[in-house]
């Protein structure tokens, strides 16, 4: 959704840091392109002005000028106003009343709002642990309670059950008594739509509101509706008061006006964002991380968040501990590219890394998603036993895997030249329980802990071992990785200094599942401008 203001405010902003001093002016003319992108993203004429106001006093000061690097304070004056005007904290749902605690959706027909009450009973389940109940008061839109019942069947959350002609209130009224008396965390009541905002609708949602009265009251609106959803957004809270905002298809390609005018033009926060199809689709909405993400600076935090979230770890431990005794096979493999793909696959992963986020449409031409995909159907394609011993693989085998597959016996030779150069890479590491271990530890790869750094006398033993390392075995690691391990080889590492290893490339150290690396790569990132490549 930020992709196309991302691209505008980078391209300013790097002329700004490219420079080694700034004048008055070329704040202003800066500042002039930054209104611009801002208004071209359908952002409200009024927040735009105050927020184009606020970014110039403070850029033209004489501290920044005179600044060493006055390009970067301007860029970090920037982030602070855009993360002001998203919110500055994040505000997320609220559970702290007496249970059963109440929360009222409301919002127009086809924003998503039945959907995204289930979305949030199963983010509620599974990730909070609380035991929720739906109840749908739509008696206008036919099905519409039927919908919600068959939705939490999916999800596995309790629905209320339907009894015909029964008012909403009465509806309401019957969920509240059954969460209290069944031991309900949570309950929520999902209200009906209308195509356009009209009184009949606002009377029977305040009526609602005043009869139940909701810790939460939760507007779901279209972010694709751009400043619709601000209209929308104050015309329920003149007259209802809502506690939050949640913009649902924010995954789209909509211009992100909605998002960055919602906080200022209406006061109230915006809690979630509706990020997919699946019912884990749902992001908290942190103004800091956002604001990151749109200035392209990437959320590595989220990343590890939805990592925790999406992947076994029990699963990974087992793998991480085959890959440093050398018995990883390729069912332990696909489990990793599976993992990946749980991720948002190699685009969503290196979208969220600093930097990458300006090169996001070469990485998408790239086709490393698709590279990963074809890698699992190949594995799919093989029977259990040969996933367990690749080497049994001769060439009738790789021809009937390549036609089961749609590849062909060549994609299926670099796979296995991939899996067997990380399997003896990983062994060797995991081989080597003191300076290996610690090397491992640096790189981010599996085979050490996080100990203290090594010494003169550490770093002297792991030059030795690195020169008995299988060289095209290091050629597998990204290219960050390999200068880090060149300066070990020359011994330029100073003592005490912790490699930057993966985290050079924004990875965090440890993110479950991948194993300190990316996999399906096949020996670092193809070439594409702006990317390290493997070197030859």
């Amino acid at each position: 959704m930020f992709q196309t203001l991302q691209d505008r405010l980078s391209g300013v902003l790097d002329k700004l840091t490219g420079r080694g001093a700034l004048s008055e002016a070329d704040v202003n003319d800066a500042m002039r392109e930054v209104r611009r992108a801002l208004l071209e993203a359908d952002v409200a004429l009024d927040v735009v002005k105050d927020f184009v106001e606020k970014v110039k006093v403070k850029a033209v000061g004489a501290e920044v000028l005179r600044s060493i690097k006055p390009g970067q304070m301007v860029v970090k004056i920037v982030y602070d106003e855009l993360a002001a005007m998203l919110g500055s904290n994040a505000d997320p749902i609220s559970l702290a009343a007496q249970p059963p605690v109440g929360i009222l959706m409301v919002g127009l027909q086809g924003s998503g709002k039945t959907t995204t009450t289930a979305k949030i009973a199963h983010r509620l389940t599974n990730r909070d642990k609380k035991k929720v109940l739906m109840a749908s008061l739509d008696t206008r839109r036919p099905a519409a309670q039927e919908q919600l019942r068959v939705l939490g069947e999916q999800t596995g959350v309790a629905t209320l059950p339907i009894i015909a002609g029964q008012t909403p209130i009465q509806i309401a009224r019957r969920a509240e008594e059954t969460a209290r008396t069944s031991g309900y965390d949570v309950v929520i009541f999902d209200t009906a739509g209308r195509v356009t905002v009209d009184e009949e609708l606002m009377d029977e949602v305040a009526d609602i509101k005043a009869a139940m009265k909701p810790h939460e009251v939760l507007l779901v609106a279209d972010a694709l509706t751009g400043q619709d959803a601000v209209n929308t957004a104050k015309a329920f809270d003149g007259r209802i008061g809502v506690t939050g905002i949640v913009l649902t298809r924010a995954d789209g390609d909509g211009r992100g006006g909605a998002a960055l005018s919602m906080r200022a033009v209406t006061g109230k926060p915006i809690k979630l964002l509706g990020v997919g199809e699946k019912w884990d689709a749902l992001e908290d909405f942190d103004p800091k991380r956002i604001a990151g993400r749109i200035l392209g600076q990437g959320d590595v935090v989220s990343l590890v968040e939805k990592a925790m979230e999406t992947i076994d770890v029990e699963k990974a431990t087992k793998i991480a501990e085959k890959m440093k005794k050398g018995a990883f096979d390729l069912e332990d493999m696909a489990e990793q590219l599976k993992q990946m793909e749980k991720l948002g696959g190699m685009g969503g992963v290196l979208g969220m890394l600093p930097g990458i986020g300006k090169i996001k449409g070469q990485i998408n031409e790239a086709g490393l998603d698709k590279a990963l995909k074809h890698q699992r159907a190949i594995i799919s394609s093989m029977t259990p036993k040969e996933r367990r011993n690749p080497k049994m693989l001769d060439g009738k085998r790789k021809r009937r895997i390549a036609a089961g597959s749609g590849t062909t016996p060549a994609d299926i030779n670099k796979l296995l030249k991939m899996h067997m150069q990380m399997a003896d890479m990983m062994k060797q590491m995991g081989r080597n329980k003191g300076m290996m271990g610690k090397m491992a530890s640096m790189m981010g790869l599996p085979g050490g802990g996080m100990g203290a750094a090594p010494t003169a006398d550490e770093l002297a033993q792991m030059q030795a071992e690195l020169a008995r390392l299988d060289p095209k075995a290091l050629e597998q690691l990204p290219a960050e990785a390999r200068q880090e391990l060149q300066k070990l080889k020359s011994g330029s590492l100073g003592t005490g200094t912790p490699a930057k290893g993966l985290s050079g490339l924004g990875m965090p150290k440890g993110l479950p599942g991948l194993g300190g690396g990316l996999p399906g790569l096949g020996g670092g990132f193809p070439k594409i401008h702006g990317l390290p490549g493997k070197k030859k």
